[in-house]
């Protein structure tokens, strides 16, 4: 198997991860077949249309490359009709969801650094690569962004676009720093969830009851 294949195997399986959590989402918000396959569809394809646009890229991957959008349709249909059995495999969707996020984190930064975007844009088209689908799949089925709740995600995704960026401007492009970069996001969010780190939160005080100064005449 050459590595361009074994790369491509890797980026639909990444598809399949994020368009099963995305459809998974959408069955449980009650949404028809249709439904179901648009939000999968989205979910795992989304960040990496807004990547493409960005570095004006058209037609978009997502659309020029049948596999990308078979891929995400077939699996979203799959968890419609099979999501009993799926929702028995929420760990195992958490340990893939956090492997396709480290995958889609390095394959949307070097994207970037391929279309001569800068350092600090290319760490943001990665992390945009990696979280875009899953945002517009939460704001779909009414659900506030996991990237935007305490939970250590996004941070994960930017930290290992920044490792991409650093390892390609010493030099080092070959596939191991890359799987290493990748095994940083994935590792990252796993000791994350595992030990429910969470990103500082604003803490609201109750308002005051009384007044100071004399009661008005």
């Amino acid at each position: 198997m050459t590595t361009s294949t074994a790369l491509l195997l890797a980026d639909l399986a990444g598809v399949a991860v994020f368009a099963a959590s995305g459809a998974s989402a959408a069955v449980a918000k009650r949404l028809d077949l249709f439904g179901v396959v648009f939000v999968g569809f989205v979910a795992s394809l989304g960040g990496g249309i807004v990547r493409d646009l960005v570095i004006d890229e058209v037609p978009p991957l997502a659309f020029a490359d049948w596999r990308y959008a078979g891929t995400a349709a077939v699996t979203a249909a799959a968890i419609f009709w099979l999501h009993p059995q799926f929702a028995r495999l929420r760990t195992t969707v958490l340990v893939l969801d956090a492997a396709g996020l480290g995958l889609f984190t390095v394959a949307g930064t070097l994207k970037a650094l391929d279309a001569q975007v800068p350092a600090v844009g290319a760490c943001l088209i990665g992390m945009i690569t990696a979280i875009g689908g899953g945002l517009v799949r939460d704001l779909l089925t009414g659900e506030i962004p996991v990237v935007l709740r305490r939970e250590i995600y996004a941070v994960a995704s930017l930290l290992g676009s920044m490792v991409v960026v650093l390892l390609n401007s010493l030099g080092h492009t070959g596939p191991l720093p890359l799987t290493v970069a990748a095994g940083l996001v994935f590792g990252v969010r796993l000791v994350a969830l595992r030990r429910r780190w969470s990103a500082p939160v604003a803490t609201l005080r109750p308002p005051r009851t009384g007044m100071s100064g004399p009661p008005p005449e």
